[in-house]
């Protein structure tokens, strides 16, 4: 048995089966690039599902994360710490809001999103004890714990895993008319992504964000966008909701917020939504830690000149021009997306998503499929024209051979 086997037969014995990875074992990682176990070279064409937005191991993320390890790294919140202002501060600014709420994972900030409408609903719109309602959409994927598979759609993400936390609606994604019917007085937040990723980079129609802002604020309800895959620079922009000029009530973040390094996410809005909040009604040991400001900081920074937010854009342009070109040949029947990330719907003639993934990898590309037929396109945004074309032609050749 190779490294590669032996490491992975041991995963396979020895932790639970939750997830299907490709048969890679990676050791070490430079920009947009991965090493295995036996020295074999791989083109990142998923980047952590945009948790690497800034390449693996760059060296600002990098240097910020080392200078930090060597003062302190956790004080958890019973105390102050000097990182912790400034974060906040700053990851306000750049979402153009008042407050933040750090957590460390999603799947930590969507919860902290639905306690945080929630709350708002019944002390300041005034929604009778225990009605709150809660909109979302099908085809959502908002993460993993019981209450937020209690609003999938996804039977894969939900089976035996109830009974089901109550208090949400779920209409069609895209739908605004859907949308209007099933917001009432007891509607407290609607929570969408912009671009729904693990549906397979779903975009919605066009005018679609731009009719929830305006109804949900005509309604008083508050606009909840899970930025989580979409924001921080991955379609083009600081965040997907800027496609139609939108600002929603609140952001979830999380993923590219860590910079690859460490898990943070964050809830980021407004004093009169997030000022809800009395001490010991919410919290996390580790969410604002310093070991997490101090990258985030840098995140931050990094995104402030709009130069990663151009280079997705540019770079995004031409990747949808090339997969554009892939539709209508027999093998690729879709292509979504915007920015650096595409779902790419493959015939199933061609084989499903597994199988194109697994050829992909054989030719030094990884990519993963989705939702049986798709496979998702999200290269980190500091890969170079030279290294996305390389890629293209990987996928180009295995739908053509």
């Amino acid at each position: 048995m190779s490294t590669s086997e032996r490491l992975i037969a041991a995963a396979d014995a020895h932790s639970a089966h939750n997830y299907h990875p490709l048969p890679v074992v990676i050791t070490s990682a430079d920009g947009a690039w991965m090493t295995d176990a036996e020295g074999r070279r791989y083109l990142d064409m998923l980047a952590g599902y945009s948790a690497l937005n800034f390449g693996h191991q760059h060296p600002r993320l990098i240097a910020a994360a080392k200078a930090q390890l060597d003062r302190v790294t956790l004080t958890s919140r019973a105390f102050h710490h000097d990182r912790f202002a400034a974060f906040c501060e700053e990851l306000a600014e750049l979402c153009g809001k008042e407050m933040v709420l750090p957590m460390n994972t999603g799947a930590e900030a969507v919860e902290t999103a639905v306690k945080t409408a929630r709350k708002w609903g019944y002390q300041v719109k005034g929604v009778p004890q225990g009605k709150a309602k809660i909109v979302v959409a099908d085809g959502n994927f908002h993460g993993r714990t019981t209450t937020i598979i209690s609003f999938s759609t996804d039977e894969e993400a939900r089976a035996d895993f109830g009974p089901y936390t109550p208090g949400f609606e779920i209409v069609p994604y895209g739908d605004l008319a859907a949308l209007d019917a099933a917001v009432d007085e007891h509607t407290v937040a609607v929570l969408i992504e912009p671009i729904q990723g693990e549906a397979g980079v779903l975009v919605p129609p066009a005018g679609y964000l731009t009719g929830v802002r305006e109804l949900t604020r005509a309604r008083n309800v508050l606009f909840i966008a899970d930025e989580i895959q979409s924001g921080l620079g991955r379609t083009g922009a600081t965040f997907a909701c800027e496609d139609e000029g939108v600002v929603p009530d609140m952001y979830v973040l999380g993923k590219a917020l860590g910079g690859g390094v460490v898990p943070v996410s964050a809830v980021v809005s407004s004093r009169e939504v997030l000022g809800v909040y009395k001490p010991g009604e919410h919290g996390s040991t580790f969410g604002g830690n310093p070991l997490a400001c101090a990258v985030a900081l840098e995140v931050v920074a990094m995104l402030r000149d709009g130069e990663y937010q151009e280079r997705a854009k540019e770079l995004g342009a031409h990747l949808h021009e090339e997969l554009g070109r892939l539709v209508g040949g027999g093998a690729v029947n879709e292509v979504r997306g915007r920015g650096l990330w595409a779902g790419v719907d493959i015939d199933p003639s061609h084989g499903s998503g597994r199988d194109i993934s697994e050829k992909l990898m054989a030719r030094g590309v990884l990519v993963k499929d989705t939702h049986g037929s798709t496979i998702r396109i999200a290269p980190p945004l500091v890969i170079s024209h030279e290294d996305l074309d390389w890629g293209l032609e990987q996928l180009r050749a295995v739908l053509t051979g």
